[in-house]
């Protein structure tokens, strides 16, 4: 279904997302994960893309099998890096025929290790380009007209320091034909609202969709800080994190609770979405949904 579609339908959506395994077995592992979602009815999940197209194959594979073997209605992220335009018309012609309604279109990052890397050899230098293309692509006649997400970053893009300007770099994929905004991870909701008003003064009025990544262990939000550069945990976060010490269980604990209270608040504020970053495991946004009284994703539109 069209993303437009979907906000048209749904008051606030919900979703999901998973990134490729690389192994049989933690396909398997992931399809377990999935069977436990897919109850929820999630408006969209999302399959991540490895740096620089690294798992293209994988991404693919996976987005088709959620389409044609599940309800779920998969959104592929497709990045700039290392991709020239004949790259990028593939992909979209292979989607386009297995009935892929949405793409979410991402600047992204070069694979570590690629040292004779050069940014000026992409077709697409910035995710806005990719967004251009992607609509112009719309008129394709293999093409049944791609949705558009692209990303935000509440707490500040890691690459562009001056706030003014990432704004306006957002405002540009917006103004290329972006159907709504999906956050990066974010732990202070304040920033998250902040960051909403900022939009509505730039003019940038489409759905903007909050991404939540409960922390599950210590290592794991060391993890977070490494892949999120930027990302900050709030003091309150700390000091309960702190407070559960070694204990794994107790650590858990805390994460699920500081994310169902960043999403209570986000729902109190009117939030368009909320996307929540999985990891292909199902236990921490299960327990999120018990915690607010949810039984499904759908809250449709009053």
């Amino acid at each position: 279904m069209h993303i437009q579609d979907i906000f048209d339908q749904q008051k606030t959506t919900f979703s999901f997302e998973f990134f490729p395994p690389k192994t049989e077995a933690a396909f398997e592992a992931l399809y377990t994960t999935i069977s436990e979602l897919e109850a929820f009815d999630p408006a969209f999940v999302s399959v991540t893309y490895g740096a620089g197209g690294s798992t293209r194959e994988l991404t693919n594979d996976l987005v088709v099998r959620l389409k044609n073997t599940t309800s779920l209605d998969p959104i592929p992220h497709l990045t700039c890096v290392c991709h020239q335009e004949s790259d990028i018309e593939e992909i979209l012609v292979r989607y386009a025929e297995e009935g892929v309604s949405n793409i979410l279109a991402l600047g992204g990052d070069p694979p570590r290790g690629l040292t004779d890397y050069k940014k000026s050899d992409d077709a697409f230098q910035q995710a806005a380009d990719l967004v251009r293309y992607i609509r112009s692509f719309n008129s394709h006649p293999d093409s049944r007209g791609f949705g558009i997400g692209v990303a935000g970053f509440p707490e500040g893009h890691p690459a562009t320091p001056n706030r003014l300007k990432e704004m306006d770099y957002l405002k540009a994929k917006v103004d290329e034909g972006a159907d709504y905004i999906v956050t990066q991870l974010f732990f202070c909701n304040d920033d998250f609202h902040d960051f909403r008003d900022r939009c509505s003064l730039a003019g940038i009025d489409i759905p903007i969709i909050a991404g939540i990544m409960p922390v599950t262990s210590t290592k794991g939000m060391e993890r977070m800080a490494d892949l999120a550069a930027g990302a900050r945990f709030p003091a309150k976060l700390l000091r309960a994190l702190a407070r559960a010490g070694d204990d794994s269980e107790s650590v858990e604990k805390v994460g699920i609770h500081y994310a169902t209270q960043q999403c209570s608040d986000l729902l109190e504020h009117d939030v368009s979405g909320i996307h929540f970053y999985t990891l292909n495991k199902s236990h921490a946004t299960r327990e999120i949904y018990a915690n607010l009284g949810l039984r499904t994703s759908a809250i449709p539109v009053a």
